[in-house]
């Protein structure tokens, strides 16, 4: 098991610091691609060893369990077709003359460092070895963000250093507190940072501090998953990074952060009433909610549509989460990977009408699906999967959503998060018809690299697969939510 995490950490490394050293070149970009699939391979085989046990290695410093399998799987899918479709985009991007030999050793080396971070933050038991994860992939992103080095990109980048950081210290605040918290209550000094050590020790917490404490992660950690209020760096970043680093932030970083606040739920439940963060998580989860419908009845870019829909998808999550059901906890699990499918193969696809027009607005792009079959086609998927529609896995995981609040007695939830949800999908629906069926029939051809074909194909077969059946996936979630304390 340790063997297995351990690959899984060190893969994205080694192919880090193979870019570094020979530059961006097809050996070195095939390595990063390998790393993504042995992130995802070691997920696999630590979901068959581990089952729906928890197991702790190097001295209790990383965990294993059926949540940590999960994420593992979103991180390897979406990371596999995001790299795949690197390939491609790097060398258009070169082609265009968008970037140079500096730039591409830079993006190649921080795409795997930010999977290594990420990794990290969902295989540690230590919530101070988390935030310091978390916060490597803000440090990491943020030079990714920029790598067009435009105005635009370098402004959304300061946003998104300047807000998330913010964010990060409030959540540094909190782990603190925690810690303060837990050597109060007798856990030992080396270990009062563990979560298998805090969740032992939650019900001799001091109220009083752990809910400042659960109240201030909330918030810092809500603000990388994109969440109310501070959710201003997200369609900013997301809008000027390179198409693949999109679909990695969207697909994966959201819910690698918002996963955290899975992990904690259950350590502040234990210390206070259910009902303190179960209330914080539907404020923020309706508050971003309304945000994210709005702004996507008025936004005119592609790439900020895709990025509000991540913020409506997020708050969806923290309303799932505030349940707090075992039913909840494997449909908001569901709903991460169909998400993250979803989203990459909408950003990918997003990533060639930017290289085709040199613009993401809605109004200089037209008649997409006569255009290219290829990313017309897969647009109207990736929109079908996002709008929750039959056959496709978010339909499932947002009816399990609906029956879990309804058995939570959160009717009222449930109705005001339906109607933001019917708006948010007139608006997606809208905004995609004008891309797909409007305008001239006589514009360019839109070229489609081959990498980044074979990850739109991919992808799109993957969202119908999962959609058909979710196989052991199935239980992997329901053991997932038995592994963060919520009872069967």
């Amino acid at each position: 098991m340790t063997a297995l995490v351990l690959a899984a950490i060190l893969a994205p490394v080694a192919a880090s610091v193979a870019t570094v050293v020979a530059g961006w070149r097809r050996s070195t970009a095939v390595l990063i691609v390998a790393s993504a699939l042995t992130v995802l391979g070691c997920g696999a085989a630590l979901g068959i060893g581990v089952g729906s046990r928890t197991e702790l290695a190097l001295g209790g410093l990383l965990r294993v369990d059926a949540l940590t399998v999960t994420m593992l799987i979103v991180i390897g899918v979406v990371a596999t077709l995001a790299t795949w479709a690197s390939v491609g985009y790097v060398g258009a991007e070169l082609a265009d003359g968008h970037t140079d030999a500096g730039g591409v050793r830079t993006y190649g080396a921080l795409t795997a460092a930010f999977l290594a971070a990420m990794v990290v933050a969902v295989c540690a038991n230590n919530i101070g070895v988390i935030w310091v994860a978390i916060e490597a992939t803000t440090v990491i992103t943020a030079f990714l963000v920029g790598h067009r080095r435009t105005r635009g990109a370098l402004e959304a980048t300061w946003k998104y250093v300047v807000i998330c950081s913010v964010g990060i210290a409030i959540a540094f605040l909190g782990t603190v507190l925690l810690y303060y918290a837990a050597q109060h209550a007798g856990a030992p000094a080396g270990a009062a940072l563990n979560l298998d050590v805090l969740m032992a020790h939650a019900g001799r917490l001091d109220p009083g501090t752990a809910r400042l404490a659960g109240g201030l992660l909330l918030v810092g950690y809500g603000a990388k998953a994109g969440l109310f209020p501070f959710h201003t760096w997200l369609a900013d970043a997301h809008s000027q990074a390179p198409a693949p680093v999109s679909a990695l932030m969207s697909g994966v970083l959201l819910s690698v952060a918002f996963s955290e606040l899975i992990r904690i739920k259950p350590i502040v439940d234990g210390a206070t009433s259910h009902t303190f963060l179960r209330s914080g998580l539907l404020v923020v989860g309706l508050a971003t909610l309304v945000v994210a419908a709005l702004m996507l009845t008025l936004t005119p870019d592609v790439k900020r549509m895709l990025a509000y829909s991540s913020m409506e998808n997020m708050g969806l999550l923290a309303i799932a989460a505030a349940a707090g059901t075992t039913l909840a906890v494997a449909a908001l699990l569901l709903h991460v990977l169909a998400h993250g499918l979803g989203k990459t193969v909408l950003f990918l696809a997003s990533g060639q009408l930017q290289a085709a027009h040199g613009s993401t607005a809605i109004a200089d792009i037209s008649n997409v699906l006569r255009r290219s079959r290829l990313v017309g086609l897969s647009l109207a998927v990736g929109v079908i999967a996002l709008l929750g529609m039959p056959p496709f896995a978010m339909f499932a995981s947002e009816l399990a959503m609906v029956h879990s609040l309804a058995d939570a007695r959160l009717t009222w939830a449930l109705a005001a998060g339906m109607l933001l949800v019917a708006i948010a999908f007139a608006a997606l629906a809208r905004n995609s018809g004008r891309l797909l069926f409007g305008g001239p029939a006589t514009a360019a051809a839109i070229p489609v690299p081959r990498t980044v074909a074979a990850a739109l194909v991919l992808g799109v077969a993957a969202s119908l697969v999962l959609g058909i059946t979710a196989g052991p996936l199935t239980g992997l979630f329901t053991a997932a939510a038995g592994a963060v304390g919520v009872a069967p």
